[in-house]
């Protein structure tokens, strides 16, 4: 079963000092459990596209796998909300690798703890020499904004995109922020895409959780639409990585090493 994206659903608008009856496009909020070997592990709430990148990306960033030749076997049945995971490793203790059964929600920032050993273990310093012109940032985030149909549409998801300095190589979206990066993550593995020399470009907040998640996912530059945290901060100079922030119009902030932004 394909689930839509959005719905139509009736709403009352005001405008122009008139309350009109109308439909408006509303976003698809929808759950999925992953179970690893038979065990519950995770329920996300998302937008149902690109489930199987999703489920990849988001094992990839717990550090349950390294590639996805380590999964044996996935089945997602859409139709109930569950993902079936079966590991090339017989067993997986949840204890034992320090994660923990959660719920993780489409929300910005709280839906997750940060300090999980998970992450010490699969964050990465970047080791990329790539660099980009000013006019290639703002150029990058046009085109990622103007590609998403989804958000013309409904205004409720939040984008991302894997580009090289020129291009875009593939985007995605979500209501949650880390979601869209999973999926771009799994897309990643899946095409045995090397992501060394590559950069995110990302619609919303820079937060320690986006900024951990692009370290696990090995690029050297983050491009985003909104703020950073001061945190985020810390952690892009820590891992090398160069994050930027604002792009809106003809102007943006680099909060991390500026070396790699260039004026032409």
């Amino acid at each position: 079963m394909l689930h839509n994206t959005s719905s139509k659903e009736p709403i009352v608008k005001y405008t122009y000092g008139e309350l009109l009856s109308t439909e408006d496009d509303i976003v698809t909020e929808f759950p999925i459990t992953i179970h690893i070997n038979g065990q519950e592990f995770a329920t996300m709430v998302c937008t149902p596209t690109h489930l199987e990148e999703l489920v990849i990306g988001f094992l990839a960033s717990e550090g349950v796998i390294l590639f996805k030749d380590d999964i044996k076997n996935l089945d997602i049945d859409e139709d109930r909300g569950f993902a079936y995971v079966t590991l090339k490793k017989a067993t997986i203790n949840v204890d034992q690798q320090h994660y923990s059964k959660r719920f993780i929600g489409s929300c910005c920032g709280k839906s997750r703890q940060f300090y999980f050993q998970s992450d010490v273990k699969t964050a990465k310093t970047s080791m990329t020499k790539i660099s980009l012109t000013a006019e290639q940032c703002i150029n990058l985030m046009n085109r990622m904004q103007g590609d998403s149909v989804v958000f013309k549409e409904t205004g409720g998801v939040h984008n991302a995109a894997l580009c090289t300095p020129t291009d875009i190589i593939i985007g995605r979206n979500d209501i949650g922020r880390h979601n869209a990066l999973d999926k771009i993550y799994g897309y990643s593995l899946l095409n045995k895409i090397s992501v060394r020399d590559k950069i995110i470009v990302f619609s919303g907040r820079i937060s320690s959780e986006i900024m951990t998640k692009a370290a696990k996912i090995g690029v050297g530059i983050v491009l985003s639409k909104s703020a950073p945290t001061d945190l985020a901060i810390r952690l892009a100079n820590d891992l090398n990585i160069t994050a930027v922030g604002f792009i809106r119009g003809n102007s943006f902030n680099v909060y991390s090493h500026p070396e790699k932004i260039t004026r032409a």
